[in-house]
């Protein structure tokens, strides 16, 4: 019998804390935590207007080797480790997989994303592609993608290799249990040890970014209001101070 590892997962808190801020916000603010790129290139979003935060359950996908793997799409099921990382699925999980770029095999399908919904999943991050797009855009799941293709997962050159192992997802390392931030920006990667001081750090920037995009949009001056400028601060501290009342 095949067995997989689970992940460690975040708090609820923690993930909370995080699930105002966007892809663009946290890949600014991990910046200057020291994390220069964060973002995944490659998977972009195809269901505009989703966003979600959650812990990265993650797929390894490698060149198929016959002698390796030989199994058709429905032969002996439970050797194939693509479904073995859904089977982890927890509400508020998100499946990070690199497929290497392959634009010829498709991931998953519908069948295993309806599964992979019924366990509260929220998304998929996959540098390469599903297939059955036509009915998984109707699950309300959000999907990153390099695209789209008829065929099966093993039809042409990868093969699933390894569930919750560390990953390179459009060249940028994903360990087990990392939190993404994904939205119509794109997929950014948070270090759980970094998590906290970015929830931190990025929530006042939102903060300060909605007092200034109020002041922008009623003809305040660039070079006051973003960023905040010295003369700009004192007036920004009394509008937040009125928030909170």
């Amino acid at each position: 019998m095949i067995q997989t590892p689970d992940i460690e997962r975040p708090t609820r808190k923690l993930i909370d804390d995080l699930s105002e801020i966007g892809s663009a916000t946290a890949s600014a603010e991990l910046n200057r935590l020291g994390i220069r790129d964060a973002q995944l290139r490659g998977p972009v979003a195809w269901t505009e207007g989703k966003a979600v935060v959650g812990p990265a359950l993650t797929l390894q996908f490698m060149p198929l080797r016959e002698d390796q793997y030989s199994q058709d799409e429905y032969d002996d099921p439970e050797k194939q480790l693509h479904r073995h990382v859904l089977y982890h699925t927890q509400p508020g999980d998100i499946v990070v997989v690199d497929a290497r770029g392959d634009m010829a095999s498709g991931v998953f399908g519908e069948m295993m994303l309806t599964y992979f919904k019924g366990k509260g999943g929220l998304g998929v991050v996959i540098d390469g592609c599903i297939r059955d797009y036509p009915k998984a855009k109707g699950l309300d799941l959000g999907l990153w993608l390099r695209g789209v293709t008829p065929n099966y997962h093993t039809q042409t050159g990868i093969f699933p290799f390894a569930v919750n192992v560390p990953i390179a997802c459009g060249n940028t390392l994903v360990m087990p249990g990392d939190i993404i931030v994904a939205d119509d920006d794109g997929v950014v990667v948070v270090p759980v040890s970094l998590a906290k001081d970015l929830a931190d750090s990025a929530n006042e920037h939102v903060e300060w970014e909605d007092f200034s995009r109020m002041k922008l949009a009623q003809g305040g001056d660039l070079r006051t209001y973003y960023p905040l400028s010295a003369e700009a601060q004192a007036e920004y501290e009394t509008w937040r101070n009125e928030q909170e009342e």
